[in-house]
């Protein structure tokens, strides 16, 4: 690994300089035109190696101010990083990213803060959080007062349904940092909905089926999908001896089967808890993969934030059906590009990001929620056609 007295002068460098160190074992990067030697600390990164790994060699500022809601405390973390900064005669940016559309950008990210358009509305959430412990009580309530015969049982169902995929959209809220102004209280009531009102597991580590989470999708049928997942929740989570996220599954299940098999018996709680699973986990897939399988993405293919983003996803037409039933993720242009950014507030900001884009001519894509639908459709052919080349080379 290369060292600022090999590759500057008196830690100066440039940017072909900077470019060389971008393998696993020895990355570099520019942040505000600091240049920090992240080889080691990739690996410690809470937000996972491969999101810091993927600006080895080039400039990450923009990803730094977008991900980061404490910006002051980690610039303190970072100055065991700092290696040097660029030569005065050395541009801000690579010569492949448009320099146009990055200062736009980084304009409109300065009139977003300015606005605080970052800073969120508590009782939104705490309408969300409740709304959701009120379909839960209710999803009892109904068999308790009603019965367990079959419209009872259906409607309790759904409702179950409801509140574990709401939960997912809301736990997500919280993994972006979009709630607190603190990483710790959102980290603890991440933990609270994701572990106590839907069973699952929040860490990248424990899930590295996240990163290609696009084929669920293309595992077997859906029905599958429910029991699969909760086989490598428990199979991770006791591998790497994470006890406390056990004792939350644990308590999660025992609510459940205390309050339900009374009523239900074994086999039909078992049957709801299927079903609910059925549901819950194909209203996931179909809501996530909206976004982004029909994207075409050149993973080798280096562009500015805005561009990047824009390529990667697209959004769906807002109402208030689509913005309750994706948890806001119809909006994922602006999420991708501001992704601590409260998600009541992005129907604020797209007005402002698709002006952005006509003047600098970048397709900012948005769609009926049946023609995304569609088009997850129509792209499993081609899926379907790079599994057959990769395993069958036909």
């Amino acid at each position: 690994m290369g060292t600022s007295t090999e590759c500057g002068r008196d830690g100066v460098f440039t940017w072909e300089e900077v470019q060389k160190h971008c393998t696993r074992t020895d990355r570099w990067l520019v942040i505000h035109r600091k240049v920090y030697d992240i080889s080691e600390f990739s690996k410690r990164h809470p937000g996972g190696a491969r999101v810091i790994g993927h600006y080895a060699g080039q400039d990450a500022t923009d990803p730094f101010t977008a991900f980061h809601i404490d910006k002051t405390l980690v610039s303190k973390y970072m100055n065991s990083l700092l290696i040097g900064e660029l030569a005065p005669d050395q541009p801000s940016l690579e010569s492949w990213k448009s320099k146009p559309v990055t200062e736009d950008f980084q304009e409109l990210r300065a009139l977003v803060e300015r606005t605080k358009l970052l800073k969120p509305n508590k009782l939104f959430f705490a309408g969300l959080l409740t709304h959701l412990l009120i379909l839960d009580a209710a999803a009892w309530l109904t068999l308790w007062c009603f019965g367990t015969s079959l419209v009872p049982f259906l409607i309790s169902t759904a409702l179950l349904a409801i509140v574990q995929a709401q939960s997912g959209w809301l736990q997500h809220d919280f993994g972006h940092l979009s709630v607190f102004s603190k990483s710790k209280w959102n980290h603890l009531a991440h933990k609270f909905i994701i572990g106590h009102l839907k069973v699952g597991k929040q860490k990248k580590k424990y899930m590295p089926y996240q990163h290609q989470h696009k084929y669920f999708f293309l595992l077997g049928p859906p029905a599958l999908l429910p029991l699969y997942f909760q086989w490598y929740v428990f199979y991770f989570a006791v591998r790497r001896k994470q006890w406390v996220d056990l004792a939350w599954m644990v308590s999660f299940y025992i609510r459940i089967s205390l309050t339900y098999i009374p009523l239900l018996g074994i086999q039909g709680f078992l049957l709801m808890f299927f079903l609910v699973r059925f549901v819950e986990s194909n209203w996931f897939v179909w809501v996530t993969q909206m976004n982004h399988i029909p994207m075409m993405i050149d993973h080798d293919q280096k562009e500015d934030w805005l561009t990047m983003q824009l390529h990667a996803t697209c959004n769906v037409h807002q109402s208030f059906f689509n913005d309750w039933f994706t948890g806001h993720l119809n909006f994922q242009i602006e999420h991708h590009l501001f992704p601590t950014m409260p998600r009541h507030n992005f129907h604020k900001v797209a007005p402002l990001v698709r002006s952005l884009c006509a003047k600098h001519g970048l397709e900012y894509q948005s769609k009926t929620l049946f023609t995304a639908f569609a088009d997850i459709v129509h792209s499993l052919k081609d899926s379907g056609e790079l599994w057959l080349d990769a395993y069958l080379h036909k």
